[in-house]
């Protein structure tokens, strides 16, 4: 009777050993897979580039160009890090430097009678678009 008693006792102990290492290595697992997604997933990434992309085309209105401009300047200013700024380059190459540091893009060269040509030049590393070409068409 002593002997199973202190068989069960041994048996209980190896259940909870192998419980403890089972929880352990479940939080080890979710620890690692949250430092491994600590940037943005894809979805996200294509929700940000959906809002530049759909400008991007041959012919253009001005004021949808203008409307680009502004969304770019809002990016530019509620990315704190200076990691995310999009760069508009070709007619509305003009930028004024601000208090925040970034640079805004100024819409007065886009006039809205004529169309133009908005490309996505360049994107980063983590698929962000960092670069729209804009040209006025002929």
């Amino acid at each position: 009777m002593e002997n199973a008693s202190k068989a069960l006792i041994i048996a209980g102990a190896i259940l909870l050993a192998i419980l403890l290492i089972t929880l352990g290595i479940y939080i080890f697992q979710q620890a690692q897979s949250t430092v491994n997604n600590s940037g943005m997933s894809q979805a996200e990434i294509q929700t940000f580039n959906s809002q530049f992309t759909k400008y991007e085309g041959e012919k253009v209105k001005g004021s949808s160009v203008k409307s680009l401009i502004q969304e770019v300047n809002v990016n530019n200013s509620q990315d704190e890090s200076n990691e995310h700024q999009i760069t508009v380059s070709g007619v509305t190459a003009s930028a004024s430097g601000s208090a925040a540091g970034y640079n805004q893009y100024l819409t007065s060269g886009i006039k809205n009678t004529k169309t133009y040509t908005v490309k996505i030049t360049k994107y980063g590393t983590n698929g962000r678009i960092t670069t729209i070409e804009v040209s006025e068409n002929s």
